[in-house]
């Protein structure tokens, strides 16, 4: 398929588990390539032909804002967002310190109101777009020891919601992907009796690939989902059935 032939995609967090398979991903339909993270040497790794790529934090404007403009420099468009960045920093909520709570809600709250609202002149001017943001499982239902990812991603899904509507008569879609647990590098630290549970307590039996959610991405800025907007897609595996 090249759902994306000529497309430009913005993709933060682009570097490693679900936002590598992401931007391999539209890579493979046809999309060109604006690429995110703090970790540069890891993101010329990925390797992706013309794909332009920038250095630095989601939670600081000025990245986005120089993302955005080496796009419009180099294609004169900017047709999708993949709000794809995020961090953990877990504790107990009696323990957990104003740092780790103002870190997760400057990356994986505010990065995301940045980046929209970076990308959203281009897509005004066009006439249309697709922003899709990363929530998660936690910011619908809550998690033990998460309570600033749990706030950040129950954020991103309001912050959604009310993007929809304003912008929706604009030709602008947005929604949300709410992964459930996924093998990426975020999880590869969890101890193995505890990713034993997380898997006991899926339905499908296993933890979710970053492929899954690649391609949930993919759906939700595509043609495909012309006629959706506002959603939150959960990709978990049946979890919180």
């Amino acid at each position: 398929m090249n759902r994306f032939q000529d497309r430009v995609v913005l993709i933060s967090g682009a570097a490693q588990g679900i936002g590598a398979a992401t931007a391999r991903r539209f890579a493979d339909e046809g999309a060109r390539l604006v690429l995110i993270d703090l970790k540069e040497d890891a993101l010329r790794e990925l390797a992706l032909p013309g794909a332009l790529l920038q250095a630095g934090s989601v939670a600081e404007r000025g990245v986005w804002d120089a993302a955005v403009a080496r796009a419009l420099d180099a294609w004169g468009r900017l047709d999708v967002l993949i709000n794809n960045a995020g961090i953990t920093r877990d504790g107990r909520f009696e323990q957990m310190s104003v740092e780790q709570f103002d870190l997760v809600i400057d990356v994986n709250l505010r990065g995301v109101f940045h980046g929209a609202q970076a990308v959203l002149p281009a897509m005004l001017a066009a006439g249309k777009g697709a922003i899709v943001n990363t929530s998660s499982v936690v910011g619908l239902h809550g998690n033990y020891g998460q309570t600033n990812y749990a706030a950040a991603k129950a954020g991103v899904i309001g912050m959604t919601k009310t993007w929809a509507r304003e912008f929706g008569s604009k030709g602008i879609r947005v929604n949300a992907v709410a992964p459930g647990f996924i093998a990426t590098p975020m999880t590869a630290a969890v101890p193995q009796k505890v990713a034993e549970k997380m898997v006991a307590g899926v339905p499908l039996q296993r933890l979710g690939r970053p492929e899954d959610i690649a391609a949930a991405y993919a759906f939700l800025a595509s043609d495909d989902a012309a006629y959706v907007t506002g959603a939150v897609l959960e990709v978990s595996g049946g979890l919180s059935m």
